[in-house]
Protein backbone atom coordinates (compact mmCIF):
# COMPACT_ATOMS: atom_id res chain seq x y z
CA UNK A 1 0.00 0.00 0.00
CA UNK A 2 1.92 3.04 -1.17
CA UNK A 3 -1.01 5.60 -0.99
CA UNK A 4 -3.02 5.69 2.87
CA UNK A 5 -6.35 7.47 3.09
CA UNK A 6 -6.24 9.06 6.55
CA UNK A 7 -9.39 10.69 8.25
CA UNK A 8 -8.97 12.81 11.15
CA UNK A 9 -11.99 14.13 12.99
CA UNK A 10 -11.38 17.50 14.84
CA UNK A 11 -13.91 18.07 17.41
CA UNK A 12 -14.89 20.14 20.34
CA UNK A 13 -16.19 18.59 23.43
CA UNK A 14 -18.82 18.69 26.12
CA UNK A 15 -19.60 17.81 30.05
CA UNK A 16 -21.91 15.02 27.97
CA UNK A 17 -20.03 12.20 27.37
CA UNK A 18 -22.45 10.40 24.86
CA UNK A 19 -22.63 13.56 22.65
CA UNK A 20 -19.00 13.74 22.73
CA UNK A 21 -19.11 9.82 21.45
CA UNK A 22 -21.46 10.31 19.07
CA UNK A 23 -19.95 13.10 17.74
CA UNK A 24 -16.35 11.07 17.15
CA UNK A 25 -18.64 8.30 15.66
CA UNK A 26 -20.27 10.54 13.29
CA UNK A 27 -16.91 11.50 11.97
CA UNK A 28 -15.48 8.12 12.03
CA UNK A 29 -18.44 7.33 9.56
CA UNK A 30 -18.13 10.29 7.55
CA UNK A 31 -14.35 9.68 7.21
CA UNK A 32 -15.04 6.25 6.20
CA UNK A 33 -17.97 7.39 3.79
CA UNK A 34 -15.00 9.70 1.48
CA UNK A 35 -12.27 6.35 1.53
CA UNK A 36 -10.20 6.49 4.59
CA UNK A 37 -8.42 3.94 5.84
CA UNK A 38 -7.11 5.04 8.73
CA UNK A 39 -8.72 7.52 11.38
CA UNK A 40 -7.12 9.29 14.20
CA UNK A 41 -9.28 11.39 17.13
CA UNK A 42 -7.75 13.88 19.15
CA UNK A 43 -6.52 13.33 22.73
CA UNK A 44 -9.34 12.32 25.37
CA UNK A 45 -11.93 12.64 22.99
CA UNK A 46 -15.03 11.45 25.04
CA UNK A 47 -15.32 14.49 27.82
CA UNK A 48 -14.14 17.73 28.48
CA UNK A 49 -10.42 18.46 29.35
CA UNK A 50 -10.77 18.11 32.60
CA UNK A 51 -6.74 19.30 33.63
CA UNK A 52 -7.34 22.53 33.74
CA UNK A 53 -8.08 21.93 37.33
CA UNK A 54 -6.83 19.38 40.24
CA UNK A 55 -10.40 17.59 41.39
CA UNK A 56 -10.41 13.91 42.92
CA UNK A 57 -13.75 13.61 41.37
CA UNK A 58 -12.51 13.90 38.15
CA UNK A 59 -10.83 10.45 38.72
CA UNK A 60 -14.71 9.18 37.82
CA UNK A 61 -14.26 9.79 34.25
CA UNK A 62 -11.37 6.72 33.70
CA UNK A 63 -12.63 4.12 32.58
CA UNK A 64 -11.13 0.24 32.57
CA UNK A 65 -9.76 -0.88 28.85
CA UNK A 66 -11.72 -3.28 28.01
CA UNK A 67 -14.39 -0.85 28.98
CA UNK A 68 -17.68 0.60 27.43
CA UNK A 69 -15.44 3.09 25.12
CA UNK A 70 -13.20 0.30 23.71
CA UNK A 71 -16.58 -1.90 23.02
CA UNK A 72 -17.97 1.52 20.99
CA UNK A 73 -15.05 2.69 18.67
CA UNK A 74 -14.38 -1.59 18.73
CA UNK A 75 -17.60 -1.63 16.95
CA UNK A 76 -17.77 1.50 14.70
CA UNK A 77 -13.89 0.47 13.48
CA UNK A 78 -15.98 -2.83 12.27
CA UNK A 79 -18.48 -1.19 10.64
CA UNK A 80 -16.27 1.61 8.61
CA UNK A 81 -13.82 -0.99 8.01
CA UNK A 82 -11.35 1.57 9.35
CA UNK A 83 -8.10 1.42 11.34
CA UNK A 84 -8.79 3.46 14.24
CA UNK A 85 -7.02 5.90 16.67
CA UNK A 86 -8.74 7.13 20.06
CA UNK A 87 -7.36 8.47 23.03
CA UNK A 88 -8.85 7.36 26.44
CA UNK A 89 -8.73 8.73 30.42
CA UNK A 90 -7.81 4.42 31.21
CA UNK A 91 -8.49 3.12 34.98
CA UNK A 92 -5.41 0.33 35.03
CA UNK A 93 -6.19 0.19 39.12
CA UNK A 94 -6.91 2.17 41.97
CA UNK A 95 -4.82 5.41 41.94
CA UNK A 96 -3.32 4.26 38.90
CA UNK A 97 -4.64 6.04 35.84
CA UNK A 98 -3.01 6.57 32.46
CA UNK A 99 -3.66 8.82 29.53
CA UNK A 100 -3.82 6.03 26.77
CA UNK A 101 -3.78 5.81 23.11
CA UNK A 102 -5.90 2.71 21.71
CA UNK A 103 -5.77 1.22 18.80
CA UNK A 104 -8.03 -0.82 16.45
CA UNK A 105 -8.37 -2.88 13.71
CA UNK A 106 -10.29 -2.95 10.94
CA UNK A 107 -12.21 -6.41 11.96
CA UNK A 108 -12.81 -4.42 15.47
CA UNK A 109 -10.05 -6.21 17.13
CA UNK A 110 -7.89 -4.20 19.62
CA UNK A 111 -4.38 -3.79 17.94
CA UNK A 112 -2.67 -2.48 21.23
CA UNK A 113 -2.08 0.75 22.99
CA UNK A 114 0.39 3.37 24.39
CA UNK A 115 0.39 4.78 27.25
CA UNK A 116 1.42 8.74 27.24
CA UNK A 117 5.08 9.24 28.65
CA UNK A 118 5.57 12.31 29.04
CA UNK A 119 3.36 14.29 31.59
CA UNK A 120 3.21 18.01 31.42
CA UNK A 121 2.60 20.19 35.05
CA UNK A 122 1.73 23.48 34.02
CA UNK A 123 -0.55 26.47 34.62
CA UNK A 124 -4.51 25.09 33.84
CA UNK A 125 -2.61 21.46 32.37
CA UNK A 126 -2.41 19.85 35.62
CA UNK A 127 -1.67 16.49 33.81
CA UNK A 128 1.08 15.19 36.82
CA UNK A 129 -2.13 15.31 39.33
CA UNK A 130 -3.95 12.27 37.19
CA UNK A 131 -1.73 10.73 35.08
CA UNK A 132 0.49 7.89 35.82
CA UNK A 133 3.34 8.02 33.16
CA UNK A 134 3.36 5.25 30.56
CA UNK A 135 5.35 1.75 31.57
CA UNK A 136 5.04 0.31 27.89
CA UNK A 137 7.24 2.45 26.11
CA UNK A 138 7.77 3.84 22.50
CA UNK A 139 6.23 0.43 20.68
CA UNK A 140 4.77 0.65 17.40
CA UNK A 141 1.64 -0.99 16.14
CA UNK A 142 1.64 -3.08 13.22
CA UNK A 143 -1.69 -2.88 11.25
CA UNK A 144 -2.92 -3.84 8.15
CA UNK A 145 -2.50 -0.31 6.61
CA UNK A 146 1.01 -0.02 8.34
CA UNK A 147 3.32 0.48 11.38
CA UNK A 148 1.93 3.26 13.50
CA UNK A 149 4.07 5.28 15.74
CA UNK A 150 1.39 6.49 18.00
CA UNK A 151 2.33 9.12 20.88
CA UNK A 152 0.26 11.44 22.93
CA UNK A 153 0.05 15.45 23.19
CA UNK A 154 3.01 16.62 25.31
CA UNK A 155 5.24 13.83 23.66
CA UNK A 156 5.08 15.45 20.31
CA UNK A 157 7.87 17.87 22.30
CA UNK A 158 10.39 15.51 22.27
CA UNK A 159 12.58 14.31 19.59
CA UNK A 160 13.42 11.34 21.59
CA UNK A 161 9.90 9.61 21.42
CA UNK A 162 9.45 10.07 17.55
CA UNK A 163 13.49 8.17 17.59
CA UNK A 164 12.53 5.81 19.07
CA UNK A 165 9.58 5.21 17.20
CA UNK A 166 11.58 5.74 14.09
CA UNK A 167 14.26 3.34 15.40
CA UNK A 168 11.46 0.55 16.05
CA UNK A 169 10.17 0.90 12.34
CA UNK A 170 7.18 3.26 12.56
CA UNK A 171 6.17 4.24 9.05
CA UNK A 172 3.85 7.08 10.54
CA UNK A 173 3.83 9.21 13.43
CA UNK A 174 0.52 10.19 15.15
CA UNK A 175 -0.12 12.75 17.54
CA UNK A 176 -3.82 12.55 19.26
CA UNK A 177 -3.75 16.06 20.77
CA UNK A 178 -5.36 18.65 23.36
CA UNK A 179 -3.61 22.25 23.07
CA UNK A 180 -4.87 25.85 23.43
CA UNK A 181 -4.42 29.58 24.08
CA UNK A 182 -5.22 30.78 27.49
CA UNK A 183 -7.09 34.32 26.35
CA UNK A 184 -4.77 36.45 28.59
CA UNK A 185 -1.60 35.90 26.44
CA UNK A 186 -0.71 38.39 23.68
CA UNK A 187 -1.66 37.62 19.66
CA UNK A 188 2.30 37.61 19.16
CA UNK A 189 2.26 35.09 22.07
CA UNK A 190 -0.73 33.25 20.82
CA UNK A 191 1.41 33.11 17.42
CA UNK A 192 4.58 31.84 19.05
CA UNK A 193 2.96 28.85 20.99
CA UNK A 194 1.28 27.90 17.62
CA UNK A 195 3.98 27.78 14.83
CA UNK A 196 6.66 26.67 17.71
CA UNK A 197 4.04 23.29 17.98
CA UNK A 198 3.52 23.16 14.82
CA UNK A 199 7.26 23.52 13.58
CA UNK A 200 8.78 20.84 16.03
CA UNK A 201 6.58 18.25 15.19
CA UNK A 202 7.29 19.07 11.43
CA UNK A 203 10.88 18.61 12.75
CA UNK A 204 10.27 15.71 13.58
CA UNK A 205 8.73 14.64 10.26
CA UNK A 206 12.25 15.56 8.62
CA UNK A 207 14.84 14.28 10.78
CA UNK A 208 12.94 11.18 10.68
CA UNK A 209 11.88 10.76 7.17
CA UNK A 210 8.29 9.82 8.67
CA UNK A 211 4.79 11.90 7.42
CA UNK A 212 3.22 12.76 11.11
CA UNK A 213 -0.31 13.42 11.66
CA UNK A 214 -1.32 15.28 14.55
CA UNK A 215 -4.80 15.84 15.91
CA UNK A 216 -6.05 18.56 18.05
CA UNK A 217 -9.33 19.76 19.32
CA UNK A 218 -11.49 22.72 18.99
CA UNK A 219 -13.66 25.32 21.00
CA UNK A 220 -13.17 27.21 24.22
CA UNK A 221 -13.48 24.85 27.43
CA UNK A 222 -14.06 27.10 30.34
CA UNK A 223 -12.54 26.98 33.74
CA UNK A 224 -15.10 26.21 36.16
CA UNK A 225 -13.07 26.80 38.82
CA UNK A 226 -12.80 30.41 37.45
CA UNK A 227 -9.11 30.57 37.77
CA UNK A 228 -8.54 31.41 34.24
CA UNK A 229 -10.77 32.11 31.52
CA UNK A 230 -10.24 28.63 29.94
CA UNK A 231 -8.60 27.28 27.25
CA UNK A 232 -9.36 27.94 23.37
CA UNK A 233 -8.40 24.64 21.75
CA UNK A 234 -6.91 26.14 18.66
CA UNK A 235 -7.42 22.95 16.45
CA UNK A 236 -5.49 23.19 13.15
CA UNK A 237 -5.37 19.59 12.98
CA UNK A 238 -2.24 18.67 10.41
CA UNK A 239 -0.84 16.40 8.29
CA UNK A 240 2.90 16.68 7.25
CA UNK A 241 5.18 14.45 4.53
CA UNK A 242 8.26 12.86 5.37
CA UNK A 243 10.22 16.58 4.26
CA UNK A 244 7.74 18.40 6.86
CA UNK A 245 5.99 19.87 4.12
CA UNK A 246 2.43 20.38 5.12
CA UNK A 247 -0.41 18.29 3.55
CA UNK A 248 -3.44 19.16 5.30
CA UNK A 249 -4.36 22.42 7.34
CA UNK A 250 -7.33 22.03 9.82
CA UNK A 251 -8.98 25.79 10.48
CA UNK A 252 -8.10 27.03 14.18
CA UNK A 253 -12.05 27.25 15.08
CA UNK A 254 -14.26 24.97 13.49
CA UNK A 255 -15.13 21.18 13.69
CA UNK A 256 -13.80 19.14 10.37
CA UNK A 257 -13.67 15.47 9.29
CA UNK A 258 -11.22 15.40 6.87
CA UNK A 259 -9.87 12.92 4.38
CA UNK A 260 -6.06 12.94 3.01
CA UNK A 261 -3.74 10.78 0.69
CA UNK A 262 -0.74 10.17 2.84
CA UNK A 263 2.15 8.48 -0.48
CA UNK A 264 3.81 6.06 2.44
CA UNK A 265 6.65 5.12 -0.24
CA UNK A 266 7.78 8.91 -0.42
CA UNK A 267 9.58 8.13 3.42
CA UNK A 268 11.86 5.59 1.72
CA UNK A 269 12.87 8.17 -1.16
CA UNK A 270 12.87 10.55 0.96
CA UNK A 271 15.43 8.58 3.40
CA UNK A 272 17.49 7.80 0.47
CA UNK A 273 18.62 11.45 -0.57
CA UNK A 274 18.57 12.76 2.99
CA UNK A 275 20.03 9.42 4.94
CA UNK A 276 19.76 11.26 8.70
CA UNK A 277 19.60 7.54 10.40
CA UNK A 278 22.55 6.24 8.56
CA UNK A 279 24.64 9.33 9.48
CA UNK A 280 24.02 9.10 13.30
CA UNK A 281 26.74 8.92 15.67
CA UNK A 282 25.37 6.64 18.09
CA UNK A 283 29.28 6.06 19.80
CA UNK A 284 28.55 9.45 20.36
CA UNK A 285 25.68 9.82 22.11
CA UNK A 286 26.06 8.28 25.54
CA UNK A 287 25.59 11.57 27.75
CA UNK A 288 21.67 11.90 26.32
CA UNK A 289 21.05 9.26 29.07
CA UNK A 290 21.97 11.67 31.36
CA UNK A 291 19.58 14.73 32.96
CA UNK A 292 21.68 17.12 32.08
CA UNK A 293 25.72 17.47 31.35
CA UNK A 294 27.56 18.86 34.47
Amino acid sequence: MSILKVGIVQQSCDRNRENNIAKSIAGIRECAANGAQLVVLQELHTGIYFCQAEETDMFDLAETIPGPSTEAFSAIAKECNVVLVTSLFERRAAGIYHNTAVVFESNGSMVGKYRKMHIPDDPAYYEKFYFTPGDIGFEPLQTSVGKLGVLVCWDQWYPEAARLMALAGAEVLIYPTAIGWESTDTQEEKNRQHDAWQIVQRGHAVANGLPVITVNRVGLEPDWTGVTNGIQFWGQSFVAGPQGELLHLSSSDKEENTVVDLDLARSENVRRIWPFLRDRRIDAYGDLLKRYRD
